[in-house]
């Protein structure tokens, strides 16, 4: 009776990731395919909207850069409100000015230039963001499968320990095996047991995360033939990857290339600006009127640019050293990916042996045990080793996608949109 009740309690722990591992379809119908995930996210998320408004920002700065320096007019009275012949405004003189300014040293083509540099910096912070989410969404897709996969294999692990349980109460009551097989049974059962409810809360975890990414359509049946058929295919060779012009280096080129915009822009802040200015005067007392002309030039003598040039190579040496630390770091970054995927890749390759030649074992020690053929411990071990190579098999495969995920997102490229200035 308590066999019953034990194998009553552990049977429906979690039924869903049950169905998702009895079935492998290959997308379609109510099936949530990762291509279809990836799309659904770039409609929900709001990951890109920040990047999105960046190039806008970034678009309608170039407009303020394009723009000249305003015009002004003055009005200027002299020789009035004093005193004597100047108390009133009779012996007044009034002029009337225009005054233009001119910019010289290229300082408008030295804008504009920074402007083109945030503009190109903006489209790649936009495609950083896509391909994040991208990465992001990939990974929260592969953790949903390999939970409801590791929730399936525990609860077929509750199966074969309250299976054993029962071999080992019968045992036990026929006096074949000492009572301490029955209490083994009973720890190995209650920790099964455990063990499912805790991988069906981290299902239940899972596809939350992939319904804050993908919407509702997150909660249909995942692809689980992808989750196989893409791990099991054997690696060949790497090819070199030219990591120039790659998102993980294009961030520090475009930084690199607004540092040097903005020290050409510095530069162009040394040359003075002149002021023309045109006006006439009219004269109160005589009634007569004269035409004015200035030009005005600032005197550099306190503050000559100088310093605001320094600054701008310095930063522009600073840009350029993050660039090569940015390219050590993706030629590293991309190395480990590969090398992560590869051994995923063996593991997968491997796991399927071992996990034919683990069921076989379980199998055996089970009748050999209830024959009384074998000790508990040799059908405990079996049951274990079983356990943890199903689980290995499973975090192979996730491992792989993750590396591949992760290896995509740092090889991928600018695309033609991103590429414009």
């Amino acid at each position: 009776m308590k066999s019953l009740l034990a194998a009553m309690l552990a049977a429906p722990l979690c039924a869903l990731p049950a169905q998702a591992q009895s079935s492998f379809p290959s997308g379609g119908g109510d099936i949530l395919t990762l291509d279809e995930a990836l799309a659904d996210a770039g409609v929900i998320t709001p990951l890109t909207q920040a990047a999105e408004a960046g190039i806008g920002a970034a678009e309608a700065g170039r407009s303020v850069a394009r723009l000249r320096p305003n015009p002004s007019v003055s009005v200027d009275t002299e020789n009035a409100l004093g005193t004597g012949p100047y108390r009133g405004f009779d012996e007044s003189d009034t002029t009337v000015a225009f005054s233009l300014p001119v910019e010289l040293g290229g300082k408008r083509s030295a804008r504009i230039a920074v402007a083109d540099a945030r503009i190109q910096r903006a489209h790649v912070d936009l495609a950083v963001a896509e391909a994040d989410r991208r990465l992001a969404v990939t990974e929260a897709y592969v953790a949903a499968i390999a939970s409801e996969r590791r929730a399936a294999v525990a609860e077929a692990h509750v199966a074969a320990t309250t299976e054993n349980l029962r071999i080992a109460r019968d045992r036990v009551m026929v006096g074949a095996n000492s009572p301490i097989d029955e209490q083994r049974a009973v720890l190995e059962q209650v920790r099964a047991t455990s063990e499912a409810e805790t991988a069906c809360l981290t299902v239940a975890a899972t596809r939350a995360t992939l319904v804050q990414y993908v919407g509702d359509g997150a909660r249909s049946a995942l692809d689980q033939r992808w989750f196989d058929v893409a791990a099991g295919r054997a690696q060949g060779p790497s090819a070199p990857v030219d990591t120039r012009g790659t998102l993980a280096l294009a961030g520090a080129t475009a930084d690199a290339a607004e540092a040097e915009a903005g020290l050409r822009l510095a530069r162009s802040q040394r040359v003075p600006d002149l002021t023309l200015t045109a006006g006439t005067r009219r004269l109160e007392a005589s009634n007569d009127q004269a035409m004015v002309f200035g030009v005005s030039v600032p005197l550099p003598l306190f503050n000559s640019g100088e310093a605001a040039v320094t600054q701008a190579a310095r930063e522009r040496d600073r840009a350029e050293a993050q660039q090569r630390i940015a390219l050590f770091e993706a030629e590293r970054t991309i190395a480990a990916a590969e090398a992560d995927r590869d051994r995923a890749a063996t593991a997968v390759r491997a796991s399927e042996p071992a996990l034919t030649a683990a069921t076989e074992a379980a199998r055996i020690a089970r009748i050999g045990y209830a024959e009384g053929k074998f000790d508990q411990f040799i059908l405990l071990d079996a049951e274990r080793t079983l356990l943890d190579t199903r689980r290995a098999g499973i975090d192979a495969r996730a491992a792989y996608h993750d590396a591949v995920a992760r290896l995509e997102r740092l090889t991928a490229r600018l695309s033609a949109e991103g590429d414009k200035k």
